[in-house]
């Protein structure tokens, strides 16, 4: 699939990782449709100039999504939407039972099961709803889904189970998906990011950051956000990339 002249819905795309992927599909030629909470996205969408349109949205949300989805639609033109890149999610770290002996709060893991999973799932039902109406390209495609998984998925710290649990559900999803959307010439595919300077890594303390950069193989430093976003690229237009999850992480293996 070629980036240029398609269009792509990008959730969680007001800073990080789906920040960086909007700016380099731009780049690129591609439009595309900044989807965040956060009113920032506003502004980002306006930096990208014309080829860029920012919708307010809950992934969780089966009318905001689908509204989102609807946006890309039209701003794909007779090309409809090409492609997703889903960045979109949360982190929560609470242990199981904590030193006092209170256990974990349910309440708060079914959120992160619902923001992180559920809204995967959602995202991924509307986008290749609308893809599967798409004529196919020159290559036979339609459309292209890619999800944001996490290392977290094998390699969870103490505190993540919510989080390895929703990160592993998302890489579960991928294979079974790309399956089922193949007769629809959809590709679906999760990246599985490590550590990344985003702003979730922001909220650690700095000598934490600094230990997690260390442990990292090679490079030994925290990933930039332009290299998911070179990664989505990178299986936009490879057509052979279906199904499977990419480790992006620099050989690191949490202890």
């Amino acid at each position: 699939m070629q980036v240029k002249d398609s269009t792509f819905l990008i959730t969680g795309a007001a800073s990080g990782l789906g920040a960086a992927t909007a700016e380099r599909l731009v780049a690129a030629g591609a439009r595309v449709v900044l989807c965040d909470l956060s009113d920032s996205v506003n502004a980002h969408a306006l930096q990208l100039g014309a080829s860029a349109q920012a919708v307010l949205a809950d992934i969780t949300s089966a009318e905001q999504m689908q509204q989102a989805v609807d946006a890309a639609v039209a701003l794909g033109g007779e090309r409809g939407l090409s492609g997703v890149v889903h960045c979109a999610g949360v982190v929560s770290v609470a242990k199981l039972v904590d030193r006092d002996g209170i256990p974990a709060d349910l309440d708060s893991y079914k959120k992160t099961i619902s923001i992180n999973l559920v809204g995967t799932f959602n995202v991924m039902r509307l986008a290749a709803a609308a893809m599967a109406k798409n004529t196919p390209n020159e290559s036979g495609e339609r459309g292209v889904i890619i999800n944001t998984a996490s290392i977290a998925a094998f390699d969870g710290q103490v505190g993540q189970c919510a989080y390895s649990a929703s990160k592993a559900g998302v890489v579960g999803m991928s294979l079974p998906a790309a399956r089922e959307l193949s007769r629809h010439a959809i590709r679906v595919m999760a990246i599985a990011p490590g550590v990344f300077e985003t702003p979730m890594m922001s909220e650690i303390p700095d000598d934490a950051a600094q230990a997690l950069a260390a442990a990292v193989p090679f490079p030994k430093r925290l990933g930039r956000p332009d290299e998911f976003a070179q990664l989505a690229e990178q299986i936009i237009t490879n057509a052979m990339l279906n199904g499977e999850l990419i480790r992006l992480d620099g050989g690191i293996r949490m202890q």
